[in-house]
């Protein structure tokens, strides 16, 4: 496997082996995404997510690949990610009392996006 999951949230937790589970926030694992890309990772999944709904979510996976090289492209990318959900957060807090369907959705988004990564490496071998 040339990827793996970093999360906050639980019930990805109990169905993915392949991941790093943050005890913390969404920012939590934006930042932990940020210094693996820095660390030479790639980002598979966009760090925002589907919608701007889906910004107000305590969870959120990001699916990261296995690299060696430090892209510009995915530095902007996730470093423009954190700056953009620190500014919508100054005026909302997450929505904790819709937990569990953020938790859900993410998981499906997660899935989706997972898929079509191996469809993606299927293609290219």
């Amino acid at each position: 496997m040339n990827y793996f999951i970093v999360t906050n949230n639980p019930k990805v937790k109990e169905e993915f082996k392949n991941m790093e589970f943050i005890e913390g926030s969404f920012l939590d694992v934006l930042i932990k995404v940020r210094d693996l890309v820095y660390r030479g990772h790639e980002l598979i999944t966009h760090p925002l997510g589907a919608s701007i709904r889906m910004i107000y979510s305590p969870y959120r996976s990001i699916i990261i690949g296995r690299k060696n090289d430090i892209d510009s492209f995915h530095i902007e990318t996730i470093e423009n990610s954190i700056l953009n959900y620190k500014k919508n957060m100054e005026v909302r807090k997450p929505d904790n009392k819709n937990k569990n369907d953020y938790a859900l959705i993410d998981s499906e988004l997660l899935k989706s996006g997972l898929e079509e990564h191996l469809e993606n490496e299927k293609i290219c071998i």
